[in-house]
């Protein structure tokens, strides 16, 4: 892999991980990248490895020390922060599929786990200490009328800091179709995050 394959890969995994960082919900999984990252990050570590061992020009070696330092802390920031939202919302991504097919094979392992020790848990020291109407992770009761009313879940409503590469025109913030917004190239705004979902998803937007 050459430079500036290196310098495409590392923005690339930057925006993943601003993006990540920035919504309020777990975005969808970028397996490939991931991937291409954690081969970058060992060809990088052979890289330097070689340069040191063949006495190159130390300032060289540096700069591809510096190089993989940022791609690694990037690539454990990213998977560090989705585990931190698992770890929030955990019930909430379970029992919402959509969110659900959004996480790695590994991911969904983890979620498996930490719902099951947070349910041994809770029921070794407060639910089974109560009525058996109180019983349940996801309901207050039977009688709240509603399936699932005490799961954490993300704030779509919030707001978030966005930029767009290009042009978008305007944009309808609402459903009632009260408030757009001109979406210039380049230019930052700050927009709810449920308004923008979609461009977040499909790439036209970057969250800053």
């Amino acid at each position: 892999m050459d430079d500036y394959e290196t310098r495409t890969e590392s923005e690339l995994l930057k925006k993943a991980w601003r993006n990540e960082k920035a919504a309020p919900e777990i975005l969808q999984f970028e397996a490939d990248l991931v991937e291409r990252s954690r081969q970058l990050v060992q060809l990088m570590e052979e890289t330097v490895v070689e340069y040191t061992s063949n006495v190159v020009d130390p300032l060289t070696v540096s700069l591809y020390q510096m190089d993989l330092d940022r791609t690694m802390y990037l690539l454990r920031s990213y998977l560090r922060t989705r585990l931190q939202k698992i770890e929030k919302y955990m019930l909430h991504i379970k029992t919402t599929p959509d969110l659900w097919k959004r996480l790695s094979i590994q991911e969904m392992e983890f979620t498996h786990e930490s719902i099951k020790h947070m349910q041994m848990h809770l029921e070794n020291t407060v639910l089974s200490k109560l009525p058996d109407i109180y019983q349940s992770l996801l309901q207050q009761s039977p009688i709240s009328g509603q399936d699932v009313d005490m799961v954490p879940e993300p704030q779509l409503d919030a707001y978030v800091i966005c930029r767009s590469k290009r042009f978008l025109g305007s944009f309808q913030l609402d459903d009632r179709w009260e408030e757009t917004v001109n979406i210039e190239a380049d230019d930052l705004y700050a927009l709810p995050y449920k308004s923008i979902k979609p461009l977040v998803e499909s790439g036209q937007i970057d969250l800053v």
